[in-house]
């Protein structure tokens, strides 16, 4: 108990050195000043600008805005479906694996290009190592640095006065991905190949086990992978088992470090925000209301999985912690982790856009089970993705000062900014689109015949899993709550439409609501100003999140997670 109390001061610790430096570094790149590193990254970014003719002293208004990332996201989803397509005819493909079926392969590139990273297949049996590296590793650069450029756009059109621009969309790109994602992930990846991460483009060996039986040990690029898949909040894995695989975090140390790469930039971004808008209080209201969602999940599942499964215990089998058991519940656990470490890392992953789980979520206690679920229908602002943690935030924000607004009788007001109704349709989008599509294609899913047979436990398991894996897409997690058959067309083709819809019909209007404030002027605080930089506004900011949530989808989770512990068949 001792290791896992540890294991959690550690992380946080790490997390308090590396918000303010890291948020504090990406203010400075965002608006292009002098920033570490720029004797080294300078030269690669205007070569960048010179071979692609792009000028980044131009800026764009967020309509160009908005059409340049639409763009840049249609080439990236048609390069890797075709790569996909094309699998069996291209080079770094050692094993000689097919190409991937077309519902497959739409579902995959939407998944990768939207952040999402869920996967209905499994990595080392279906993408060749050209794929992996060429084509999903590319598209996880790719869409953390879009995720970021967006949350940018946003605190842009906040802090600017009387602005019809936000930035220069490809100059945001080439900045994030090679002053910050790029060198973080080859530190980190080398670290985790010096742990015993596995990194080569060797072809599947194949082993005969001390029963006699035949097994095949998988190789490839795999650090490298895990790298930018934890930092960008990606997700998914270089193998089926995600980062519960030796090979893709072998030891305790890899895996405080993954825990720790997939925090880092969404707490960071919260103080980058308060440096751009020159009000660290700004910044602390938004970050404090992020780190209480976080540990409010982290503190739920933790001790509902270090406490065990009721049923077992009455099996006579104990999960007590002996000197060669961590105790609790270990089904789908790694023992060299336990569930602590565990449920942390979950914790983590769900709260995140990331979905790379290092233990079982199907095997999770019914309300451990849940609260991961919940995590992701927040909208994944405690902290969130990359970048989308921290604009979702933001809209949560011009919401709670809306509804304070309407209470005091004031036109609400965020950072000087009159909120009007255009900006509030706009937030009503926002909120509105994810929950359709999760709820409307859960209700079809368990009711219709074909999508019924991919459900392997009826009941309020199943309708968890289905939900989960809505949710999962929807707010582009990926992760999922396995008892489910995602690879069919139904599955395929809806889940890739809720990863499109819960992507850009959420940029979109996020940009439209910057542009729009970027236009205004911005007007001095007067005694009826609702301050936005206090622990109160904070409290406010967590409490809307949770009651917007609640609101929503109560009804689901009371059908699933909820009645599946009281009735106890778990």
């Amino acid at each position: 108990m001792s290791q896992n109390v540890l294991a959690v001061i550690v992380l946080v610790v790490l997390l308090c050195i590396s918000t303010p430096l890291l948020g504090s570094y990406m203010a400075r790149v965002f608006e292009n000043r002098k920033a570490p590193g720029d004797r080294v990254f300078g030269p690669i970014e205007r070569l960048v600008y010179k071979v692609t003719g792009v000028r980044p002293e131009s800026e764009q208004r967020w309509t160009t805005y908005a059409i340049s990332l639409l763009a840049f996201s249609l080439v990236s989803v048609l390069v890797l479906f075709g790569m996909q397509r094309l699998q069996a005819h291209l080079p770094l493909n050692p094993d000689h694996l097919a190409s991937v079926p077309s519902a497959l392969s739409f579902n995959t590139a939407v998944s990768f290009l939207t952040n999402t990273n869920w996967q209905n297949f499994a990595g080392e049996d279906t993408m060749s190592q050209f794929t992996q590296m060429a084509g999903l590793v590319v598209q996880m650069f790719g869409s953390a640095a879009v995720g970021i450029a967006v949350a940018v756009a946003l605190i842009r059109g906040l802090v600017r006065k009387q602005s019809n621009t936000l930035g220069n969309f490809w100059a945001d790109l080439t900045r994030i991905v090679v002053r910050i994602l790029l060198p973080i992930s080859v530190v980190a990846a080398i670290i985790l190949i010096a742990q015993g991460a596995q990194q080569n483009l060797h072809a599947t060996h194949m082993l005969t086990t001390l029963t006699g039986q035949h097994q095949g040990l998988p190789g490839g690029p795999a650090a490298s992978q895990e790298a930018i898949k934890q930092l960008g909040t990606n997700g998914g894995g270089y193998y089926n088992a995600n980062a519960g695989h030796p090979f893709e975090n072998p030891t305790g140390l890899t895996n405080m470090l993954l825990n720790w790469l997939l925090l880092a930039i969404p707490f960071a971004l919260a103080w980058t925000f308060g440096k751009m808008a020159k009000d660290r209080r700004q910044g602390f209201a938004v970050l404090g209301a992020m780190v209480g969602l976080f540990l409010i999940g982290a503190l739920l599942v933790m001790p509902l999985e270090t406490a065990g499964n009721a049923h077992i215990t009455q099996a006579h089998v104990t999960q007590a912690v002996t000197a060669t058991s961590p105790g609790g519940n270990l089904e789908g656990k790694e023992v060299r982790f336990g569930p602590v470490e565990s449920a942390l890392f979950n914790a983590s992953s769900t709260s995140t856009s990331t979905g790379s789980i290092d233990s079982a979520n199907d095997s999770y206690t019914p309300l451990g089970g849940g609260v991961l679920l919940f995590n992701m229908m927040l909208g994944e602002v405690s902290p969130g993705g990359t970048g989308s943690g921290l604009y979702g935030m933001l809209i949560m924000a011009i919401l709670a000062v809306f509804i304070a607004g309407l209470m005091v009788g004031r036109t609400p007001e965020y950072l000087g900014k009159k909120i009007q109704a255009k900006e509030m349709k706009l937030v009503v989008l926002y909120l509105l689109m994810v929950p359709f599509v999760i709820l409307l294609f859960t209700a079809i899913s368990v009711v219709m015949h074909s999508s019924l047979s991919s459900i392997y436990n009826p009941g309020p398991h199943g309708l968890t899993e289905v939900t989960y894996a809505y949710t999962s897409a929807s707010n582009n997690n990926g992760s999922a709550f396995a008892g489910l058959a995602g690879d069919t067309n139904w599955y395929n083709t809806t889940l890739g439409l809720c990863m499109l819809v819960g992507r850009f019909a959420l940029i979109v209007p996020v940009l439209a609501i910057a542009g729009s404030l970027g236009r205004k002027q911005r007007i001095p605080a007067s005694g009826g100003t609702l301050p936005t930089g206090t622990p109160l506004f904070a409290l406010l900011l967590g409490g809307i999140a949770v009651i917007v949530v609640g609101l929503t989808y109560f009804p689901v989770l009371a059908l699933g997670p909820i009645v599946e512990q009281l009735v106890g068949k778990f």
